[in-house]
């Protein structure tokens, strides 16, 4: 059975980080997306989810200078997990999306 590890996220940039890595340029940024549901009482629940984004320059990607706060995005890529211990002593773990392809979508604003 062939294994599958793939992730579609659209949502509005928050944070952006670009920098310089070995010559090659790569964008970490947080990603926002929202679901609505109904909750207990009828009312209308707005919930968001923030996804820690990075992508590596080359095929796929745009220019990075594009990728700014609040930017609609569509990104498609692979879930990675990591864990460590911070400094508290506690052990986590992190979730972290590696884009294969990042559109920035026009805004409808």
């Amino acid at each position: 059975m062939e294994q599958l590890n793939r992730i579609e996220l659209r949502g509005n940039v928050g944070n952006v980080r670009i920098s310089d890595v070995g010559g090659n340029r790569v964008a970490r940024f947080s990603l926002a997306t929202n679901f609505m549901y109904r909750g207990k009482d009828n009312e209308a629940v707005l919930e968001t989810t923030w996804h820690n984004v990075t992508a590596w320059s080359g095929k796929g990607m745009p220019d990075f200078s594009s990728i700014v706060k609040g930017a609609p995005v569509y990104v498609t890529g692979r879930l990675r997990t990591s864990r460590f211990t911070g400094n508290d002593g506690i052990e986590r773990t992190a979730y972290e999306v590696i884009a294969s392809k990042v559109d920035v979508l026009e805004n409808h604003a």
